[in-house]
C-alpha cells in the first residue's frame, strides 16, 4: 500500500497506550508496519481536538502521568503533526454535523472529515467505524 499521509484518531492513540484496549495488538502492528516502513506513510495528522479528546481520555482512564507522557511524545514527535482546527474547518465540520441527523457522529469525528477533506486525506489510523461509513479507509496491516 503506498500511502505518504494519514490522520490518527483518538481510538488509535489510546488503543497503543492501553495494553488492555481491545485493539491495542492491532494497534501496535500498525505503528510497527509504519516505523518499519511497511505502510509507507511520512507523515501523521491529527487536530488540536483529537489531541484534547486523547489526553482527558488516557488521564481519565490511565492517570495523568500516563496523559503526561502521551502528551510529552506528541510534543516531540517528528511524524504526528497537530492541526489546530481553523474557523473555516469548524464550520465545514458544522455542516457535516448538521447534514447527518442519522448518524451518531461526534462533533470531533465531523472536525476530523472536514480536516481530512481540507488536506486531501483519504485515510485514518482508527478503530471508529464512522470514518469508513463517512467516506475514508481505515489503515490495517
Amino acid at each position: 500500500m503506498n500511502i505518504s499521509i494519514s490522520f490518527v484518531d483518538t481510538s488509535a492513540f489510546y488503543a497503543l497506550d492501553d495494553s488492555d484496549d481491545a485493539s491495542h495488538e492491532e494497534a501496535i502492528k500498525i505503528r510497527r508496519a509504519i516505523r518499519n516502513g511497511k505502510l509507507q506513510i511520512r507523515r501523521l495528522y491529527t487536530s488540536d481536538y483529537i489531541l484534547d479528546e486523547t489526553l482527558t481520555l488516557i488521564m481519565m482512564q490511565l492517570g495523568h502521568s500516563q496523559a503526561i507522557d502521551f502528551g510529552e511524545r506528541i510534543r516531540k514527535s517528528r511524524i504526528v503533526n497537530v492541526v489546530r482546527i481553523s474557523a473555516e474547518v469548524e464550520e465545514k465540520a458544522w455542516v457535516v454535523f448538521k447534514k447527518h441527523k442519522d448518524k451518531r457522529y461526534s462533533f470531533t469525528d465531523c472536525t476530523s472529515f472536514a480536516l481530512m477533506e481540507e488536506f486531501g486525506v483519504k485515510n485514518a489510523f482508527s478503530f471508529d467505524r464512522n470514518f469508513e461509513q463517512y467516506v475514508f479507509s481505515l489503515l490495517r496491516v
